[in-house]
């Protein structure tokens, strides 16, 4: 599976299918995913945010959650391939992932919460722990590969060219999804509230028109 720079409303559809076609696919034991550019992907897709309001941009955002909730739970190994800049749901992807390689001069940052939004916050905690997702998020940090490897945010660093092809897990598709369900916590209503939530107050484009705007600024200075 194939990531983009930045997911746009349709790759994300397709990515909710692919992991749905995936998931039933008795033949497949590992899912990896990576860029189809230089970076893993940037998150959400801005360039149409002239022509959103509130009311969509709630839709994309709780469709990139279903997305995401699909990732931690399908019945599969899954593996991210870490390069470039991994920001946004891009770094809500990655975290959802099982095995999380990084390469050297990869990054990830979680831009979200600047706009006010809570995605992804409860799965970046079990990698991390909550406290130091806390901190990530709320003092935005950008995160190098050392650190998240250091931090257990990425499992292994992302040395060579190409993934060497890995053995089927020793345990069934069924033991499998029965050991994802032991472990987790049954947060995924909670995810999709606090996300909701967290949208749904009024001025979501406002704020994003912001961010985008505060961005620039940065950029420029």
């Amino acid at each position: 599976m194939v990531g983009r720079d930045a997911a746009t409303t349709r790759e994300r559809h397709d990515l909710i299918a692919r992991l749905g076609a995936l998931s039933a696919d008795p033949a497949v034991h590992t899912l990896v995913i990576e860029g189809a550019g230089r970076h893993l992907c940037t998150g959400f897709d801005l360039a149409s945010l002239e022509a959103e309001t509130d009311a969509t941009l709630l839709h994309r955002m709780v469709r990139i959650e279903q997305m995401l909730a699909m990732l931690w739970r399908v019945p599969m190994r899954t593996c991210a391939l870490g390069r470039g800049r991994i920001t946004g749901a891009g770094a809500d992807l990655f975290a959802a992932c099982d095995h999380r390689l990084i390469a050297p001069d990869a990054s990830l940052q979680f831009p979200g919460v600047r706009f006010g939004l809570v995605l992804g916050t409860r799965r970046l905690g079990a990698r991390v722990g909550a406290d130091r997702a806390l901190r990530i998020l709320a003092g935005g940090e950008r995160v190098t590969a050392e650190v998240a490897l250091a931090i257990g945010l990425a499992t292994e660093s992302l040395s060579q060219p190409e993934l060497p092809d890995p053995a089927p897990p020793v345990v069934t598709r069924e033991t499998f999804a029965a050991l994802r369900r032991a472990l987790d916590d049954g947060g995924a209503d909670r995810d999709l509230a606090a996300l909701v939530r967290s949208a749904a107050r009024p001025g979501l484009k406002g704020r994003i028109e912001t961010y985008v705007a505060t961005l620039r600024a940065e950029r420029q200075g």
